[in-house]
């Protein structure tokens, strides 16, 4: 009787010593959480190309897309009329006002003079007149008019107005475009090789004018054991590469003119380019775009079997 007695107090007497070492607002009881390494997901290439394709084909075909644009004018110094009749100094699609106004060109500064009962809309906004920004400073200032949209844009020393449909034939026609298999032979790393000082490289455009570009340096990479190189350009505001290619597949596969790149900036001193997303210009699907060539030193000599094909006949 007199053990039974005594075991409470041993109990007590061995619980308090871990009840005074216990730190104030914790259990006993508690474990540190386990920090459970990040999943990964493989990349897969084919579904990622897909994906990649489907997002271009959706920005192609929006309603301000390169498939609708319909109509490009430049303008001359002084006042241009403009509307669907023949006899303006810019005749716009038939549909329209026969008089939509006057564009007026002084240096670089475009106004418009806009006829009377015309509903223009800018912003979603009435318009009646007034100066427009060109492209040259941002954003353009967007006239509306029905399903019509146009805007100035400038290319070198001149100024244009671009028109845009969002019910073109070509937008409405649209079909899909060809494109060689996903190959993984065609995801290349490349090194690159930085200019030593900052650059300018001639970039030729469809206009017959030269775009003098900003080039960060030279991408060399190898095909079937054969070293290539391309040189980048980057335009403001974006840290990507923008590399501007042909190839010998441009005379009977892809587009005449050559085809369009993106890289991400180099890391490490290499580039990844994925021939699998290299991609048609504007100009292969409308006369009415302003596209840069490949300069001399970007026309390879390997035949570059990865990405969009020739869209139609051009």
């Amino acid at each position: 009787m007199r053990i039974a007695r005594l075991l409470p107090l041993c109990t007590l007497a061995f619980a308090a010593p871990a009840l005074a070492a216990r730190p104030p607002g914790k259990s006993p009881m508690t474990k540190p959480a386990e920090t459970k390494p990040a999943e990964t997901k493989p990349f897969d290439l084919e579904a990622e190309t897909r994906a990649w394709h489907q997002k271009r084909i959706s920005n192609l075909t929006s309603e301000d897309g390169w498939l609708t644009l319909v109509g490009l004018h430049w303008l001359k110094e002084g006042d241009n009329r403009f509307g669907s009749a023949a006899e303006n100094d810019l005749v716009f699609p038939a549909g329209t006002p026969e008089r939509i106004g006057t564009l007026t060109l002084k240096g670089n500064k475009v106004t418009l003079a806009v006829q009377p009962g015309v509903p223009l809309t800018r912003a979603g906004q009435p318009f009646t007149g007034g100066e427009l920004r060109t492209d040259a400073d941002g954003q353009p200032d967007v006239l509306s008019l029905g399903t019509l949209r146009f805007f100035a844009i400038r290319r070198g020393e001149h100024i244009g107005i671009r028109v845009k449909d969002t019910e073109a034939q070509a937008r409405k026609q649209f079909h899909g475009i060809p494109t060689w298999p996903v190959s993984a032979a065609w995801r290349i790393e490349g090194r690159f090789e930085p200019a030593t000082t900052p650059r300018k490289m001639s970039v030729p455009t469809v206009l017959g004018t030269v775009e003098e570009m900003s080039s960060p340096g030279t991408i060399v990479f190898t095909v079937n054991g054969q070293e290539y190189r391309l040189d980048p350009v980057r335009e403001p505001g974006d840290d990507k590469l923008f590399i501007i290619f042909a190839d010998p597949t441009n005379r009977t596969e892809s587009y005449g003119a050559g085809r369009f790149l993106y890289a991400d900036a180099p890391k490490d001193g290499k580039v990844v380019l994925d021939f699998n997303r290299a991609y048609n210009p504007p100009c292969a699907f409308s006369p009415y775009a302003t596209c840069p060539l490949p300069p001399p030193q970007n026309r390879l000599k390997v035949r570059v079997e990865a990405g969009e094909k020739r869209y139609g006949d051009h």
